[in-house]
């Protein structure tokens, strides 16, 4: 009785408490004690902008720029609450401080569907999150999230800024602040003009803590297309990547990891190796729980001598735990878990299962899809000097946080003790969401203290020590009446666990526990209406290493059930598109994506012979991911051996307000590009415990002669702006496959997809 009072109480107190802080409005997230280095005489005016006295702008990011344009849509932002010179804009990585923390990413995981967002309970556990994430959370690119997470903050910033100008110069002047006003980087008040630079020490010590932002009727930058800020640059080669750091006296590092997954290093002749030329040390790497294989490193005088050099080390291997581990072996397990339905409810509508087992006609199909690799274009790499108190790390990161802490934790140092300098990035696509990498290279740099050192993976180290987009394996069921009406789905899903995967790697303990909507996803959340759903998941154990790929759960259950969409319309006879806009009566956003594909593609029109004589068709796909719409119309045709050709792909996509629309095409291409390279080429398979495929010849990229034509078209929005990094890769191997069902008569099941080696007769249409 005394034991069950006790935990009463406690319970009662840790309530109160979470109840109390509840109340507590959320912190600022515009000023910093964490400012980057900025040119002499800059000013800050808030943790997200400073001015020069040339009236220069510098953006500070604290979004990571990897090729997808965040740099340019937040200076866009802050550019256009600022009112200044966007010609005398520039942009400069932020340096690590809670007010960065990523809020929108983990909110916009919670594993609900979007039709209960306004539910009073969703709502208070979102909002709960997004407060948590403020005081615990991660400073993180990733999720499609960057513009949403800084959509009012970083506007804030800019309107706050220009509000102190504007008392700064009322002050100086006599005229009052509401008669002045702001343009293109000056203050008019009266008959004085005011440049921005005339006035930072005054707007300076201001005490601004916020101003009305701007209606979007008076938007002069927003939705306008702008040109990358970062184009010019790297057109001659100017910007720093990873790879591009040189720092004084520094050496380079090679490394050898173990071949199989779970293996470990029995020996090696160390003595051999440092008789090689230019060798300075020879390095034993145990790994650690950052996920970065056991090994051996050397560092020498240039990366090639050390890359030579390995192949005196010769290296004896343990194979480890699962060295009979073999890719097949991976899926039956996987299709096995697929056939059980008792796994995690994620939503469920209506009696689904009910109508499975009543129905007069049940559709029973799996779908599967292998490991993928990253595959960026800059292989993992970074810097370390360690010295006498402390140490310094140049890499390019999605976690700039993580990143510090790691090499921190390796070196023994405090994060504080550890300077970061951002890069820009040659390629993410989730891979630097880890630091592994960064870990080793700071367990590397250890043995030469007080020289830099850069380790760099080759090409196959890149490949053959990834986190990979999880194997996956969904059963898709459908009850259907006698005449082919839908009366119940129930799908069930199973893979690995990416992000709770990299959760426990990264130490994020909120989300390291409990279910992993990412297995999922693309399955319980879409907006199609059916009559009733029952959707699940089971988290299978495997020692492949797994983590956040590009679009992670929605690239292959996109797939997965747009193309069982499309059996269902051909079970009802009915037209694949048409029958999609049946299920969508109260999601609008949805209807109207469609509808802007379908007049665009003439989608109702029979599509005539492609150049080479071989007959087209058409395929159709809907998905919802990362808060963003994308329809897509893909045009196909196959050649006599069995070659799969895309010749069009037409796109609409619903990202709410289009900050920059010429970045987000341009974002949709590369999605295509990128989904479209996995579509057709994309597995990793596993022989004997190892990853087989090495570089680019064994994993294919898209050839620029595959590459379609590419249509986008952005559907007017006033919603608050959604992802646009990954939303447009789900999409696309559905279209795909689809254009191959009606070109073919053969529904793809499996993924890369593989066509038969002609087209069915009268096929095309």
């Amino acid at each position: 009785m005394r034991r069950r009072t006790f935990l009463l109480a406690g319970l009662g107190a840790t309530g109160a408490l979470v109840f109390g802080w509840s109340l507590v409005p959320p912190r600022q997230r515009l000023r910093t004690g964490h400012l980057p280095e900025l040119p002499s005489g800059t000013v800050p005016l808030n943790g997200w902008l400073a001015i020069a006295p040339d009236s220069s702008v510098t953006i500070i990011a604290p979004k990571a720029e990897m090729g997808q344009g965040i740099h340019t849509a937040l200076a866009m932002l802050v550019a256009e609450e600022l009112d200044c010179d966007w010609s005398q804009v520039r942009v400069t990585h932020s340096g690590v401080d809670t007010i960065y923390n990523n809020i929108a990413a983990i909110v916009d995981g919670l594993p609900f569907h979007e039709d209960l967002n306004g539910e009073p309970l969703v709502r208070g556990v979102r909002w709960l999150t997004a407060k948590t994430m403020r005081e615990v959370g991660v400073m993180m690119t990733g999720g499609s999230s960057s513009v949403r997470d800084v959509w009012e903050v970083a506007r804030q910033a800019g309107a706050t800024a220009r509000a102190s100008l504007l008392a700064a110069a009322a002050q100086r002047t006599g005229v009052p602040a509401t008669a002045c006003r702001t343009e293109r980087g000056v203050v008019i008040c009266g008959d004085r003009t005011l440049p921005y630079g005339e006035l930072l020490q005054d707007a300076a010590a201001q005490r601004v803590s916020s101003a009305t932002l701007k209606p979007a009727r008076a938007w002069t930058i927003i939705g306008r297309d702008r040109g990358r800020l970062d184009a010019d640059a790297k057109s001659t080669g100017a910007p720093i990547f990873g790879l591009d750091v040189r720092v004084d006296g520094m050496r380079y590092a090679a490394v050898s990891m173990a071949p199989t997954i779970g293996g470990t290093v029995a020996g090696f002749d160390r003595t051999a190796a440092m008789q090689q030329p230019g060798v300075r040390a020879v390095v034993s790497l145990d790994g650690s729980s950052f996920g970065d294989a056991p090994g051996v490193a050397i560092i020498a005088d240039s990366w090639w001598q050390a890359k030579q050099a390995l192949r005196a080390l010769n290296v004896q291997w343990n194979t480890g735990p699962h060295a009979a581990l073999d890719s097949a072996q991976i899926m039956r397990t996987l299709h096995e878990a697929a056939q059980h339905d008792e796994g995690l409810p994620l939503r469920s509508v209506g009696e689904a299962k009910e109508a499975i087992a009543k129905g007069p006609r049940v559709l029973d199909v799996t779908y599967e899809a292998p490991y993928l690799a990253h595959a960026t274009m800059e292989p993992m790499n970074a810097v370390v000097r360690v010295n006498a108190n402390g140490a310094e790390l140049w890499t390019g990161t999605q976690v700039p946080g993580f990143a510090r802490s790691a090499a921190a934790k390796v070196l023994g140092l405090d994060d504080d003790q550890m300077t970061l300098h951002q890069t820009v990035l040659g390629g993410g696509f989730g891979r630097r969401l880890e630091v592994d990498y960064v870990a080793q290279a700071a367990a590397i740099a250890k043995a030469l203290p007080g020289t830099a050192v850069q380790t760099i993976w080759s090409r196959e180290d890149d490949m053959r020590h990834d986190f990979y987009r999880p194997a996956a394996v969904t059963r898709w069921r459908a009850a259907l009446d006698a005449e082919g009406a839908l009366t119940g789905v129930v799908s069930h899903s199973a893979a690995q666990a990416p992000f709770k995967s990299l959760s426990r790697r990264l130490g994020l303990s909120l989300t390291s526990y409990g279910p992993d909507k990412t297995i999922a996803e693309g399955t319980f959340d879409q907006p199609y209406e059916f009559p009733a759903i029952h959707a699940s998941s089971t988290e299978v154990t495997l020692p492949v290493p797994v983590g956040s790929w590009r679009s992670v759960g929605y690239s292959h259950q996109g797939f997965f059930l747009e193309s069982f969409v499309d059996e269902l319309a051909h079970e009802a006879k009915q037209d694949p598109l048409r029958y999609r806009q049946a299920l969508l009566k109260k999601h609008p956003r949805a209807r109207a994506a469609l509808d802007t594909v379908a007049k665009e593609s003439d989608w109702y029109t029979p599509l005539g012979p492609a150049s080479d004589g071989q007959p087209r068709a058409r395929g159709v796909a809907l998905v919802r991911s990362f808060s963003t719409v994308v329809a897509m119309v893909a045009e196909v045709s196959v050649s006599p051996t069995g070659t799969i050709r895309v010749h069009r792909v037409i796109t609409a996509v619903d990202v709410g307000v289009a900050v920059n629309p010429a970045g987000v095409r341009q974002q949709v291409e590369s999605a295509v590009v990128y989904g479209l390279s996995a579509a057709l080429h994309g597995a990793v398979l596993i022989e004997a415990g190892r990853v087989v495929p090495g570089n680019f010849h064994e994993y294919r990229p898209l050839r620029m002669s595959e590459c379609p034509e590419i249509v986008t078209l952005i559907v007017p929005s006033s919603e608050v702006p959604s992802g646009v990094g990954e939303p447009a890769l789900p999409a696309i191997a559905p279209a795909v496959g689809n254009a191959l069902f009606a070109l073919t008569g053969n529904r793809l099941r499996s993924l890369p997809l593989r066509a038969a080696t002609s087209a069915a007769p009268g096929a095309g249409a």
